[in-house]
């Protein structure tokens, strides 16, 4: 019934259907299994992709060749650029989508995918054999081989859902759990553990008087996630969100039911997400505060239900409702179905290695929240990458790997093996030390080359990227080589008010003051129009950035080119470090665990101090 494949991926939310896209785009022959042929690329959680950081994330998706960025284009009710108040390096794209529309969408891309095929049935047991993975077994007894298996099995790994009091098994609300592979992984000498993370009621629309709270529009100008042309909304179609407030009145009738409460009274194991905390936890915290935001966000175009984001509980049913009609606007709220938690296995990622190959059974990937992530955006590019690399390991040639400055995706994949996670990964500006060169505008010119190369971007978005760069060039040659005289300027200058400028100056020195963008100097000067009337407004804006932020860039560069030297030493394999007495007690732990490849990822595992890699770095010479 089944031949060999290249490539099985197990799962198909956000990280297993990148997975298969990229693994079958690149030539391999792909089975996408997964327990719910109804559910592919389900948005279980909030119906919004990206925001800060996961904006960015989403953009690199794409510049690779990935599809999130295409679907999200394709089905969104509204978009926002957040951050716009600040420099570029924080600009971070968001949009809310229509949850049905999005899953159809994904559905109809993987269906139009050659190379793959799909199956439904639960996947509870691996194939291995001499420390090798090579293929599934599943619930109905089909033994399927393959060359490489990329495990995406997101919260249905001995999933158990809690209400209040109320506890059963499922992955999601009604679907069961997966059941077979943690136990047989363990007996494999994985190290397994338990998270846990939580859904909001959701309610019905017509329900809620929009009058007593804040709306929240989209943007003006919808420029999406997308490097390649894709139908978007126009801004006038958009659907608005809106803001409203718990109260001290909310909170006191949520208290009442902690006593309930699974993760008080102890029932959940797992641990949760610190940035993404339930209310109860918010209200527990945080004590002194009293009142939290809640964002009302409409889950499509044609349905009436509403996600209630900033309410995610696991309290009993009728403690959730009662709270929920407190708050302003949901006086007369009906809900659907009631919000819940749910608590996972997931398996420790420092027992990968930067391919997310697992480094104990070869040719076996872990991607997703198996990896102990939360969000899609983070299972979604973990996906892209487990993808690439099966494919690239079946096929015996050389992982895809992204540094930390490369992408943010390689920030993510560093955290995640250098440090491990004991809550729920999130992704954060903060976490990445370059992101002035990781700015969600230049995700093409960054990625798409390496991707092209790797053999999943398309010689269409090659083109792209080397017409664009030659475009960027174009405009920087102008600006730094145009002079602008002071009678041409100055009314325009005084106007903003910015000083007078005496003699000639050139367009960049302009550009480098407040306040001015390349726009309204072209609105000033009809001979800067005329120069860049066949430029794209994406490839100005590049030159603009490129041009206000160099010297910023040109630090971070210099950063990077130091911290390559470390990155570049790399450390033997089965290297002795229980032979080294100097080193402090956790770092020799830690090393022995994690097994860096390099110094750079020695230097950068939690516990491990500079003299603790001066020591390495010695006997290494030794």
């Amino acid at each position: 019934m089944f031949s060999t494949y290249d490539v099985i991926v197990v799962g198909a939310g956000h990280a297993g259907c990148e997975a298969a896209a990229a693994a079958a785009n690149m030539g391999s022959k792909v089975l996408l299994v997964t327990m719910n042929l109804q559910t592919i690329a389900q948005m279980s959680c909030n119906p919004a992709m990206g925001g800060i950081a996961k904006g960015q994330i989403v953009r690199e998706i794409d510049a690779m060749g990935g599809y999130s960025g295409i679907v999200t284009d394709a089905t969104m009710i509204q978009f926002r650029m957040l951050n716009k108040s600040k420099g570029p390096a924080m600009w971070s794209p968001r949009a809310q989508s229509d949850r049905i529309l999005f899953s159809q969408k994904w559905r109809e891309m993987l269906e139009q995918t050659p190379n793959l095929d799909f199956y439904q049935d639960m996947v509870n047991g691996l194939l291995v054999k001499d420390g090798q993975c090579f293929g599934v077994i599943t619930g109905m007894g089909h033994e399927i081989k393959a060359k490489a298996v990329v495990l995406t099995n997101g919260t249905f790994l001995n999933g158990i859902i809690h209400i209040g009091e109320k506890r059963f098994g499922g992955g999601r609300v009604a679907e069961k759990a997966a059941t077979g592979i943690t136990e047989q992984l363990v007996e494999l000498g994985f190290e397994s553990d338990r998270l846990k993370t939580g859904t909001p009621p959701r309610v019905d629309g017509r329900s809620l008087d929009y009058s007593k709270m804040e709306e929240q529009k989209g943007d003006d100008e919808i420029s999406g996630f997308s490097f390649s042309p894709v139908s978007k909304i126009k801004a006038r179609q958009q659907k608005s969100c809106w803001i409203t407030y718990t109260n001290q009145t909310v909170h006191d009738i949520l208290k009442t039911g902690f006593d309930r409460s699974p993760m008080y009274a102890g029932r959940i194991e797992g641990v949760g997400p610190r940035y993404c905390p339930s209310i109860e936890d918010k209200i527990n915290r945080f004590a002194e505060r009293d009142r939290h935001q809640i964002f009302v966000e409409p889950e499509g175009w044609n349905t009436v239900e509403i996600y209630v984001n900033g309410f995610s509980t696991s309290l009993p049913e009728e403690v959730q409702f009662e709270a929920l009609r407190m708050i302003p606007g949901f006086e007369a709220a009906k809900m659907f179905r009631p919000g819940y938690a749910i608590e996972y296995d997931y398996f420790p990622p420092t027992q990968l290695n930067y391919s997310l190959e697992t480094k104990r059974i070869e040719h076996l990937f872990f991607a997703g929240q198996i990896n102990g992530t939360t969000g899609y955006e983070e299972a979604a590019c973990q996906g892209l990458i487990a993808g690439m690399n099966a494919h690239l390991t079946s096929q015996n040639k050389a992982p895809f790997i992204l540094k930390r400055s490369d992408a943010y995706i390689g920030v993510l994949i560093d955290d995640l093996i250098s440090k491990g996670t004991e809550e729920p990964y999130r992704m954060f500006t903060s976490r990445a030390e370059f992101r002035t060169l990781l700015r969600q505008d230049n995700a093409d010119l960054r990625l798409t080359e390496k991707s092209y190369m790797s053999g999943l971007a398309s010689e269409e978005r090659m083109k792209a990227l080397e017409e664009k760069r030659s475009s960027v060039n174009n405009i920087l040659n102008i600006i730094n080589s145009l002079y602008i005289d002071p009678q041409d300027i100055n009314p325009f200058l005084q106007n903003i008010p910015t000083a007078p400028i005496t003699q000639k100056q050139k367009a960049a020195q302009l550009l480098l003051r407040p306040g001015i963008n390349l726009t309204d100097l072209q609105t000033a000067l009809p001979k800067l129009t005329e120069a860049l009337q066949n430029d794209k407004p994406e490839a100005i804006e590049q030159a603009e950035i490129q041009i206000k932020y160099n010297i910023y860039i040109e630090k971070e560069k210099e950063l990077v080119s130091k911290m390559s030297k470390l990155e570049d030493l790399m450390i033997p394999e089965n290297f002795n470090y229980s032979g080294i007495s100097a080193l402090s007690t956790e770092a020799r732990q830690k090393f022995i665990r994690v097994k860096p490849r390099t110094l750079g990822q020695a230097s950068r595992i939690s516990g491990v101090n500079p003299s603790d890699v001066q020591i390495l770095m010695v006997y290494m010479g030794r």
